[in-house]
């Protein structure tokens, strides 16, 4: 999969976020200490989604944009 992030230089290091997953975000000194670092909470946020759906009715379907 592939996720679009952004990244940003702070006074800290780099901060980077993944707007298509709300509220994943995750940081690091260098900008590949941060895309590193973003790598696994893209994971760790999928993997709570699929624990909290867990039991429910989930339907997938395409649509077209």
């Amino acid at each position: 999969m592939k996720y679009k992030v952004v990244l940003k230089k702070s006074k800290e290091g780099y901060s980077v976020s993944c707007p298509g997953l709300p509220g994943c975000w995750s940081q690091g000194k260098t900008e590949d200490e941060a895309l590193e670092n973003i790598q696994d909470a893209i994971r760790d946020y999928l993997e709570a989604a699929v624990k909290i759906s867990k039991g429910a009715k989930v339907r997938e379907v395409e649509v077209p944009v």
